[in-house]
């Protein structure tokens, strides 16, 4: 659509961030939603966090054990009721159920009495509704915004999340002893819900102003999912397309679990404020650096360069990074390469990663989306923990020695990623 008759703002959207016209306000309530929806779990996060120093390796890995168990249930679960209310009900349902597991959790501290407990429930607990909530609004984009639209927009909508993650922890950093620790729960429940009509909102742009009503998971129609609950899981495992996007994010949980328990023991040291001030230090650099990327970098990269390339980069970063770590083992060195991990796949990687999706059919992104999304993360969370504690203490590997598996591994996670943005290019090119 031409920007002829377009107002300044959207002009300067356009030039600067390749925002057409009529797409300003789908794009701008998209970003409103992943803001909310981001602000609302960081709030809490640095809490989680700082909890995990408490812990042994096996505490820690136990833990992530049950977050995948939890997982799969939550998969299931979510399988059954999608496949049996309509889709106009799914998208706000999920959110709506989380806000009110937030306030139960709340209300249900008052009657247990072991705070250790309390801490690990709330540690699993918030770890299934750190990949849930987000999986689900991807979903929702990728049936929002065309093939053509989404290398242009994803990431300015993820700019969004990168803005949610470094207002959330505002609120705790200075109100958290004001507010109460465990009241924050509450602000993070209410938050929840401030993206509901925004849905609606958002549909009625898809076949209004965006144009885009040929694309498939309308949620305002009557339509169904097939109801067997497992078929997600199902589909996964028959396609060679979403075992690729599997195995891409496997060894992107990799890289995130070697990081998070390096940098778990060096701040053991610390007691738990100073750990979360620290915490919420690098979460304040990651998203800083993450909303610059994303706003004025990663379309121009996808649209000059192509999907192979976008989803190779951060992967390749991290071979240089680990191969740093190993040379200079030291907790400076290990903050800087989260920073990079963290900013670069929010502003990059992430993006990227949900455009696959935007060559799916419905069943695929609503029901084999969050076993890839949420069991298959949590399933690496889990196997890469035990991993880790077998490298530390059965094998008696340092930081340096974990540092050049983790290189050999970023490698085959860019080799992943080649193959996939060539895959994505050759499925783009069957839709045409």
């Amino acid at each position: 659509m031409s920007n002829k008759n377009s107002g300044p703002i959207e002009r300067m959207l356009a030039a600067a961030m390749k925002v057409e016209a009529h797409e300003v306000r789908a794009t701008v309530l998209s970003f409103l939603f992943v803001f909310t929806l981001m602000a609302a779990y960081f709030i809490i996060r640095p809490v989680r966090d700082a909890m995990a120093s408490d812990w042994s390796r096996t505490e820690t890995s136990f833990l992530w054990s049950l977050t995948f168990l939890f997982s799969i249930i939550a998969v299931v679960l979510y399988g059954f009721v999608i496949s049996r209310v309509r889709f106009s009900r799914v998208v706000p349902g999920v959110y709506v159920f989380f806000a009110a597991s937030f306030a139960v959790f709340y209300f249900g501290t008052e009657f247990v009495a072991d705070p250790i407990l309390v801490d690990k429930a709330f540690y699993v607990w918030l770890s299934v509704f750190s990949l849930f909530h987000t999986s689900v609004f991807w979903s929702f984009m990728s049936g929002l915004f065309s093939k053509e639209q989404a290398p242009r927009l994803f990431a300015i909508i993820a700019s969004g999340a990168s803005i949610g993650a470094i207002v959330g922890p505002a609120i705790p950093t200075f109100f958290a002893q004001d507010i109460g620790v465990m009241n924050l729960m509450l602000i993070s429940a209410v938050m929840l819900l401030v993206p509901v009509p925004m849905i609606g909102a958002l549909e009625r742009l898809k076949v209004g102003e965006l144009g885009n009503e040929h694309l498939k998971a309308d949620l305002r129609q009557a339509e169904r999912l097939g109801k067997n609950p497992f078929s997600g899981f199902m589909i996964f495992v028959r396609n060679p397309y979403l075992l690729a996007i599997g195995t891409f994010i496997l060894m992107y949980v990799t890289m995130s679990t070697f990081v998070y328990m390096e940098l778990r023991e060096f701040l053991a040291i610390y007691e738990r404020p100073e750990r979360a001030e620290i915490q919420a230090s690098i979460d304040l650099a990651v998203n800083s650096l993450a909303l610059l990327t994303a706003l004025f970098a990663t379309s121009r990269l996808t649209s000059r360069f192509g999907m192979a390339t976008t989803l190779a980069l951060i992967p390749a970063l991290m071979v240089g990074g680990w191969l740093v770590v190993a040379m200079i083992p030291v907790l400076g060195a290990l903050i800087g390469l989260q920073i990079v991990r963290r900013a670069g796949n929010y502003a990059v990687t992430r993006p990227g990663r949900e455009m696959l999706f935007t060559v799916v059919d419905n069943e695929t992104r609503f029901k084999a989306k969050p076993v890839i999304d949420i069991v298959v993360y949590r399933g690496g969370d889990m196997v890469t923990a035990w991993l880790h504690t077998g490298l530390r203490e059965t094998l008696n590997f340092g930081l340096g020695g974990v540092a050049l598996a983790a290189a050999v591994v970023a490698g085959i996670w860019a080799m992943a990623g080649v193959y996939l943005g060539r895959a994505y290019n050759r499925a783009g090119a069957e839709d045409e």
